[in-house]
């Protein structure tokens, strides 16, 4: 299965569709989307379309800059799938995930992040490979260093500890981008507004 991950779009109708000639190109069978899709909600066009024009099946989660309301919204104009708090399959591979962050706009708590990716976890429990996808970065990780004001959430780090993913997708730290890590067996990549192919 081969995704291409990207995050931290803030409606820039040139990167999105540049983003999806590069999903069309490699011919990916899943784009993710790991929040801030918007800039503070201002433009939700051309989200989402340029992808399905493409064909291609679209996942995401909202970061801080919209509300899970507007992801909702966008999933379903566009039969996406919203993340926060939910799982599904593709193929083998199973995708859970938590939106939000623990700052900016739209806050969730750090108790409220680990609930979403626990409860959404069970969805793909079984699957063969389990990819966790949340906007904000783990608490205790060489992302963390790269900026002193975007801290990382320690409800990511708690559900990588207790759940195990074989991935964790995320965005958030413009500064970090593209940056791979690793915590406990879960490898760990910021995919950033950059995008990354991602082979599973």
């Amino acid at each position: 299965m081969k995704i291409l991950a990207a995050g931290c779009l803030h409606s820039n109708s040139t990167l999105i569709e540049s983003l999806a000639e590069q999903a069309e190109m490699e011919n990916v069978d899943l784009v993710v989307l790991c929040g801030d899709l918007t800039l503070g909600e201002r433009n939700t066009d051309n989200i989402i379309g340029p992808f399905v024009k493409k064909g291609k099946k679209v996942a995401l989660v909202p970061g801080n800059h919209e509300t899970v309301a507007t992801a909702d919204f966008l999933a379903k104009k566009y039969s996406a799938v919203n993340l926060h708090g939910y799982g599904f399959t593709h193929g083998e591979v199973g995708l859970f995930g938590c939106g939000g962050a623990n700052i900016g706009l739209f806050q969730l708590s750090e108790d409220e992040i680990f609930y979403h990716l626990y409860k959404s976890h069970k969805y793909v429990k079984d699957a063969k490979k389990r990819i966790m996808v949340t906007h904000v970065h783990p608490a205790e990780s060489l992302m963390e260093q790269f900026s002193d004001f975007v801290k990382g959430s320690t409800g990511v780090t708690k559900a990588i500890e207790l759940l195990r993913p074989d991935l964790l997708l995320c965005s958030h730290v413009h500064e970090a981008s593209g940056l791979e890590e690793t915590i406990g067996g879960t490898r760990i990549v910021n995919v950033s507004k950059v995008g990354k192919i991602i082979e599973v």
